[in-house]
């Protein structure tokens, strides 16, 4: 089964991508994932990648594309795969169809006042790299793991969280549609706990 993982930022892609691969058996794919590998075995475009990356440029959609492809032809990919951050926008969705076929697009779908609330409350320790919400814990700023203060990263500030979805609304979110007018689109209400959400993407994928 091809599948591709829609949804704003914070409403646990990444998290829901692992899960089913230990379930499924099929490799999770994301676009920082394969462009990372590229650059580093000195493929033709990954170099070309690497070059855009190392100027502080985008890359381009035809190097993340010819990425994409290079990344499903190879073995672990023949019995199915997860696509998890691309594609991001309707042309590159329109690209994709030409070389694969996606069986089902699942969108995690979740208001944008809980993924503020989620992710803005995020704390990181510097010192173990552990990750919680301020809901665990208890009024303290101090790691329960290694005593260390917990920071906030930049991007979990609730303005740079705001700009990302608005990011998303304009780019991303009309793939919805588009993979809608496929009829192949399963939403999937994800304000549960991580078991839940599962549970429901499983739902969604049998249907």
């Amino acid at each position: 089964m091809n599948i591709i993982f829609l949804g704003p930022p914070g409403a646990g892609k990444g998290t829901q991508a692992q899960l089913l691969t230990k379930e499924l058996g099929i490799p999770q794919i994301s676009t920082g994932d394969m462009l990372r590998k590229a650059m580093r075995e000195g493929t033709k475009t990954g170099l070309e990648a690497k070059r855009y990356v190392e100027s502080g440029g985008l890359v381009p959609d035809e190097v993340v594309i010819a990425i994409v492809r290079e990344r499903l032809a190879e073995d672990d990919c023949k019995n199915g795969y997860m696509l998890d951050g691309f594609p991001r926008t309707v042309p590159q969705a329109e690209e994709l169809a030409k070389f694969a076929h996606i069986d089902v697009a699942v969108d995690l779908d979740l208001p944008d006042d809980v993924i503020v609330h989620r992710l803005s409350g995020r704390r990181v320790c510097p010192g173990c790299n552990a990750t919680y919400h301020i809901s665990q814990l208890g009024g303290s700023d101090k790691c329960p793991n290694c005593g260390e203060t917990l920071i906030q990263r930049k991007d979990d500030s609730e303005e740079t969280i705001r700009n990302r979805l608005k990011v998303y609304q304009e780019q991303t979110a009309p793939l919805v549609d588009y993979y809608k007018g496929k009829g192949i689109l399963r939403v999937v209400p994800c304000t549960g706990t991580v078991e839940e959400n599962f549970a429901l993407v499983k739902k969604a994928l049998e249907a």
